[in-house]
């Protein structure tokens, strides 16, 4: 099976920032905020977005499968 040098990489450091924190992801995203925090980047937080379920047109039709977002 082939393999992607740079899939490896990203997985092995991903593997090692995990380990540092005994692979607690509590501790993980305090220490991602944290960077945030320090970082001279601006960052943005978006409203969830809400979806509705799709109602039947008909009591005696099916309904259509999937959602629709609002």
């Amino acid at each position: 099976m082939w393999r992607d040098p740079i899939v490896e990489e990203v997985r092995a450091i991903r593997d090692a920032y995990a380990k540092q924190f005994d692979y607690d992801i509590e501790a993980i995203y305090r220490d991602l905020k944290r960077q945030e925090t320090k970082s001279d980047r601006d960052f943005i937080s978006l409203p969830p977005k809400r979806i509705e379920p799709v109602k039947k047109k008909d009591p005696g039709q099916q309904a259509e499968v999937g959602l629709t977002s609002a």
